[in-house]
Formats: C-alpha cells, sequence, structure tokens
C-alpha cells in the first residue's frame, strides 16, 4: 500500500478547489449580462458548434428522501406531481437555446443529473427526451448516460432510456456497509443493486458505472474491503472512488454523524487501502478518483492523452461546450461559464419569463483560458507545457512553491513544462493552486473548498 508522509499530510491537507473548472466558481468575476452571454455562446457555436457538437447537462434535482451526506443542490419531496411543470422548464430553456444556434446543433452527448434523475417516471423522462433530441442531429460518438438510485431504477427507466440512445448508467452505491448506510441515510441492499445492474446489461447498457465515497462514519479498512469484495462480485466498467466533503456549515445534515468520522491520516488509508483492492480487480486509476477497467473508453482516452475534464468530471468527449439546463446547472462554453440560479421555484419563474435564469456568470481572460488549459492538463495527464511567459505571469512567490514540491519529490519542471510524479498524484489539487492566479492572497477556506486529501 502506498503510504503518505503525515507530516505531507498534515501541510497539504487544507481547502483546495477540484478544478472542473478554472477560475472555480466562487472566484467568478459575476461580470457577464443576459447579453453578454447570449452573445458569448453563439460565438462557441460559430466556432466549435459543428465540429466539437454541443454536450448537455440536465439537472433534475428532486428526492424523495435526505442523503446526509449528501452536498448537491436537491429539494426532498414525494410529490411527483413536480415533474410535469419542471421538464417544461427544462424543455423552454432548451428550446431558447435553439432560438440562438445559427443552425440545428448537434449533440456530443447529455447527462442527466441530480438530485435523483429517476425520481422522474419513465414517461417524464420520454418527454423531455424525446424533445430535446428530436430538436437535434445526434452525433456517431455521442455519449448519453444518467445517474441512477438502485433503489428506484426500474427496468422501464433503463429501457425508455436506452431505447432514447442511453448507453452509460451511474449508481450511486457509496457504501455496502449496513451500519454506515444507515448513518448515511442511503440504505439500498446489495440484492437491489445486482438486480439494477444486471437488468442494465441485460438490456445492453455498454457501460456501468459505481460512485462509492470513503471517508464516511464507520468506515474502516475491514468494511472498505467488504464493500469491495461486493463490488467485484457486480464488475463495473468504471468505478469513482470519491473523497467525502464534511462540508457541515453548507449541509447542516452532516452533523449528525459527525462524531463518526475517521480521523484524517485513517481517511486516507482508507482511500489507499481501496486503490490496492482496485487495481488487485483489474482497474486502472485514470485520474482524481476515478478508476477503469482497460475495456473502458475512459480508460482508452487516458492512454491516448484525449482524457477531458469538465463539470461532470472526466469525460471521453472533446465538445468545448457544455450546456447545463435546470436549477443550479453550470454551462461553459470555452469564452465564458453561467450558472443557473439553484433556487427551482425562481428558476422556472425566469424560464417562464423568456429569460435566461442565470444567476452568475464569468467571462475568461486570455489569461485564463491559458490557465485553464495547464491546470485541466495536469489533472488528466499529469503534465503540461508552458512558454516563457509563465516565468513572469507565476511570480517568485509561485515558483519558490514549485520549487519546495520538486524537493518533496512531487513534481518535476523546468523551462518547457512540469510533471506531476507519482508520489504527487495525492496532492494534484494542491500543485495546481500554484497556477490559480484568481486565488493568490486569498484564504481558500473561506469559499467553502472540501480539503484536498
Amino acid at each position: 500500500m502506498t503510504t503518505i508522509s503525515p507530516k505531507l499530510l498534515q501541510k497539504y491537507n487544507v481547502p483546495a478547489p477540484r478544478y472542473t473548472s478554472y477560475p472555480t466558481v466562487p472566484l467568478w468575476s459575476d461580470d457577464l449580462s443576459e447579453n453578454g452571454w447570449i452573445s458569448l455562446v453563439q460565438k462557441a457555436f460559430e466556432d466549435f458548434g459543428e465540429s466539437e457538437g454541443v454536450t448537455l447537462y440536465i439537472h433534475l434535482p428532486f428526492c424523495e428522501s435526505l442523503c446526509t451526506y449528501c452536498g448537491c443542490n436537491k429539494r426532498i419531496t414525494k410529490n411527483h406531481n413536480v415533474e410535469t411543470p419542471y421538464i417544461t422548464s427544462i424543455m423552454n430553456e432548451w428550446e431558447a437555446y435553439l432560438k440562438i444556434f445559427d443552425d440545428r446543433p448537434k449533440l456530443a452527448g447529455i447527462h442527466l443529473g441530480g438530485g435523483t434523475p429517476t425520481f422522474f417516471s419513465p414517461e417524464s423522462l420520454n418527454e423531455m427526451l424525446s424533445f430535446i433530441i428530436g430538436s437535434a442531429e445526434v452525433m456517431p460518438e455521442a455519449e448519453l448516460s444518467f445517474e441512477g438510485h438502485p433503489n428506484n431504477t426500474t427496468r422501464d427507466h433503463l429501457q425508455t432510456l436506452f431505447d432514447l440512445g442511453f448507453r452509460r448508467v451511474s449508481y450511486g452505491i457509496q457504501d455496502f456497509n449496513e451500519e454506515v448506510q444507515k448513518a448515511i441515510h442511503r440504505i439500498q441492499p446489495f440484492e437491489r443493486v445486482k438486480e439494477a445492474t444486471d437488468v442494465a446489461r441485460e438490456i445492453g447498457y455498454d457501460s456501468v458505472n459505481f460512485d462509492l465515497i470513503y471517508g464516511l462514519p464507520h468506515q474502516t479498512l475491514e468494511t472498505i474491503k467488504a464493500t469491495f469484495q461486493k463490488v467485484a462480485e457486480l464488475k463495473p466498467d468504471r468505478i469513482a472512488f470519491y473523497s467525502y466533503a464534511h462540508l457541515p456549515t453548507a449541509f447542516p445534515a452532516q452533523r449528525s454523524f459527525e462524531k463518526f468520522l475517521p480521523l484524517e491520516s485513517e481517511k486516507r488509508a482508507l482511500y489507499e487501502g481501496g486503490k490496492v483492492l482496485l487495481s488487485e480487480m483489474g482497474y486502472f486509476e485514470i485520474g482524481m478518483d476515478h478508476f477503469a477497467l482497460p475495456n473502458d473508453p475512459l480508460y482508452k482516452a487516458k492512454v491516448n492523452k484525449t482524457l477531458h475534464r469538465n463539470f461532470m468530471g472526466y469525460t471521453t468527449s472533446p465538445s468545448k461546450i457544455l450546456i447545463g439546463l435546470g436549477n443550479s446547472s453550470i454551462s461553459d462554453v470555452y469564452y465564458a461559464y453561467a450558472q443557473n440560479t439553484k433556487e427551482i421555484d425562481l428558476y422556472k419563474e425566469q424560464i417562464s419569463l423568456k429569460h435566461f435564469a442565470i444567476s452568475k456568470g464569468h467571462r475568461m481572460s486570455k489569461e485564463d483560458i491559458k490557465t485553464r488549459h495547464l491546470i485541466l492538463n495536469l489533472i488528466c495527464n499529469q503534465v503540461a507545457e508552458w512558454d516563457f511567459c509563465y516565468y513572469s505571469l507565476l511570480g517568485k512567490k509561485n515558483w519558490d512553491r514549485l520549487k519546495v514540491f520538486k524537493e518533496e519529490g512531487l513534481i518535476e519542471f523546468d523551462a518547457k513544462g512540469i510533471e506531476i510524479l507519482p508520489a504527487g498524484l495525492p496532492f494534484i489539487r494542491n500543485i495546481c493552486m500554484v497556477f490559480d492566479l484568481r486565488m493568490q492572497e486569498k484564504e481558500s477556506a473561506k469559499f467553502g473548498f472540501s480539503k484536498s486529501i
């Protein structure tokens, strides 16, 4: 098992962004008007729409019960009458984008996230997606995927989405240990997960992903081992093994199990132990928290250095246009970012008034674009090139920080670029912070980031 120096763990386990974007959301300049957003969407569509297409993220925020560990934007309700008004808003929002595109869009991918997308009935999902897919040209290599809760993902859900072109499903497992499940209020028997996995494969899904979390209450190396033994029985194609983000100020329900959380050193041991087990099962590490079998496209993209990263995490899609539909969803059109309002009723009202429901945005500078390229290369490929101007751009303080990382055996760098060494992988978020010029001289803790390790 890989071991991390306790001294380095203590030094670098600080709040840090996950860098699904640069700048990270709390540091956006918020300088984007609705008209400015429309103009930059049109520019991106003109520059990249034909060659790379458009990827959609659709946020479906409803859940029937609260998982107490969860940091997602969600609303808890058992009232399924909320479905129709919400999907109507989604369709109206997409129609507004169709009006500003100068041609019929090509779809490079769709991802349904939440919340719990399978809270929605198969009929509701079919209505929404048939409209969206029917309004566009689906590209041959398009990836359509969704997040499903094993407890409520039915055969009808899987068949309906398969018939629409979906080929990847991601199940939120978190942990198979009963005590852990009770503590986080996410109770789902192994038999139910097996059924949901088997039905997906029987219908014809190419890829099944499991989301697992380390650092949850009551977890030990033994419980992690037992969980992975069950995972091995089902052998999903991909595994996301996330660090639990403890942010009780933002998510008060997390306080319910606070006293049962592992210590920082114990938490890292859970990850390293899990990583060994995954390797023994035939999985390869893709990047931060992600693992895949060698026949999975994500692994092939890693090997071929064509891996990408956006607000949905690691992806094989090269599309520079990601449009987020639904409350709280985030769009990235290369030249700018925008986030929809988080409050569901306000989102629906703004859409009904024929406005984009943008609550904040950021117009990218040339410096931002260059820095984003470097950071995403580090996170995807662990190497990045830079030109001479970086010497003056970063400043002496940041170069001194890089020298310390080098002395600690975490990186190598020279006048041409930087490489993160195997020992530096646990600290990749810390290393990326050196290049985060918009966060320089600011305390990252105040932005509510989770700890880096």
